[in-house]
């Protein structure tokens, strides 16, 4: 009864009861929902967010936040393809791609940890700098006539699954075992949760922020291969909007703004919660438009859920102690 009790109070439990139950509603609502073609699309348009939570989840638990992974999506996506076009082999050309999108996020992860400047105002003035970048070397036009090899990474199928989803997957499984398992990145929860602390008791804070933003600028320049390979063309406007998806997923699945909290298996379930919505919107024959309104809605309610459960927490100690000056008055009276 303990074990059962611990798991229905996790951010998890309630997020997965609440998919089973719209699971149920939209098996209903709509015949083709429950369809292996219609899921499988759905964990396809979703796959690509998803490899940029995993890492955006550590950063999260750590402190800090990232707007600019959308931009680096774009921008990798269209230097690896330039590259391409201009004759390199595919291994060098991914390789260089996945090396210029880690030292995006080094870069990033200095200006925030070393230079101490607000990580909201490094990383918008990144999502604009290569926004515009990816603009000048797209020249406002898309990149077609990729290698059949290139390709082939956001194309290939097994058993009827396409790659960007077996990626995504794996990619999740791992990060959740290191985020939970491993003794080295667990210091994060100890850095969000108290960066003075954390200093304290001997933990590299400056060294493990810079390597969290390194990783969200490694793990945003696979997704931008991989959806360059799968899309078959780099586009100007690849990446637009993903850095608010990939913050909502976390959030929805238990991250918190304030740092210290958060899993990689909740993000796949608020990004999974999320790709449900959308898709039973359209299968509903709601406005596509609509879709953008609804996420960012979702993002506020699970912003607002997050703060209402910081106030509650916080109350807690409150009220024990005047429970407890009560009880220490009643004994001197005594």
């Amino acid at each position: 009864m303990r074990w059962l009790s611990r798991i229905t109070k996790q951010r998890e439990f309630m997020i997965f009861l609440f998919l089973a139950v719209l699971f149920i509603v939209m098996g209903f609502a709509s015949p083709s929902f429950l369809s292996s073609g219609n899921l499988l699309a759905m964990l396809l348009g979703m796959s690509i967010e998803v490899i940029i939570a995993v890492a955006m989840t550590n950063l999260l638990v750590s402190g800090g936040f990232d707007l600019s992974v959308g931009s680096v999506v774009g921008f990798i996506g269209a230097v690896t393809a330039k590259l391409l076009v201009t004759g390199f082999p595919v291994p060098v050309a991914v390789l260089i791609g996945i090396l210029i999108g880690g030292a995006i996020g080094l870069f990033n992860g200095f200006v925030v940890a070393k230079l101490g400047i607000n990580a909201f105002v490094t990383t918008l003035a990144s999502l604009s700098m290569f926004r515009g970048l990816t603009l000048v070397i797209t020249q406002g036009q898309n990149i077609a006539n990729l290698p059949e090899a290139f390709r082939s990474i956001g194309q290939a199928t097994l058993f009827g699954i396409q790659s960007p989803v077996i990626i995504a997957v794996v990619i999740i499984i791992l990060g959740d075992i290191m985020l939970r398992r491993s003794r080295f990145f667990r210091q994060s929860y100890y850095i969000g949760g108290n960066e003075k602390a954390a200093r304290l008791s001997g933990i590299p804070v400056d060294r493990m922020k810079v390597l969290a933003y390194f990783l969200t600028g490694l793990f945003a320049s696979i997704a931008g291969i991989v959806m360059t390979a799968r899309l078959g063309s780099a586009s100007m406007t690849a990446g637009t909007g993903l850095e608010l998806r990939a913050l909502t997923a976390t959030i929805i699945g238990g991250a918190s703004l304030q740092g210290g909290e958060g899993t990689v298996f909740g993000s796949f379930l608020g990004a999974l919660l999320m790709a449900l919505i959308t898709n039973a919107l359209t299968l509903l024959g709601v406005n596509i438009y609509w879709q953008t309104f609804v996420i960012g809605a979702t993002l506020l309610g699970a912003v607002t859920v997050d703060r209402l459960g910081k106030m509650r927490t916080d109350l807690r100690p409150t009220v024990t102690m005047k429970g407890a000056a009560r009880s220490n008055g009643q004994e001197r009276k005594r």
